[in-house]
């Protein structure tokens, strides 16, 4: 399926509709099957210990499977996530950016599944690893 917007697209809208993002997140690449996407991990993504926290790594996957599908879908802002599952498998590098890769696996009118592997950035080994399935209103 063709992508029904680009990065400058996307970018625009989540500016527009999801300002409490900021700079958090960035688009890397869009491809057939997802997109890239970089968490710019601040003191803010960290816990004790001086490790990324778990929320920020969800909210990495959550995000970068969203983006994903407006890739696809185009700007429909209520397409809402209905279930998550997260696997941390390693402690991410100290001081490193997180790397997102989503793949779709199913679109369709209701409903999108993918996978999001999360790595840090220079590192192939992933930390976390997600399964994601998205609500998309109908039109």
């Amino acid at each position: 399926m063709e992508p029904k917007m680009d990065i400058p697209a996307i970018q625009a809208f989540v500016a527009r509709e999801f300002p409490q993002l900021g700079d958090d997140f960035v688009i890397e690449s869009l491809n057939e099957q997802g997109v890239t996407v970089r968490l710019q991990v601040g003191t803010r993504h960290l816990r004790p210990g001086g490790t990324v926290s778990g929320p920020s790594m969800f909210a990495l996957a959550d995000v970068g499977m969203y983006l994903a599908i407006l890739a696809r879908i185009g700007p429909v802002a209520l397409a809402v996530t209905t279930s998550c599952s997260i696997d941390f498998m390693r402690k991410p590098a100290a001081g490193a950016d997180l790397i997102c890769e989503t793949r779709l696996h199913k679109l369709g009118r209701v409903l999108a599944v993918g996978d999001a592997m999360i790595h840090s950035a220079g590192q192939a080994a992933p930390v976390a690893r997600a399964s994601l399935t998205y609500s998309i209103p109908p039109k």
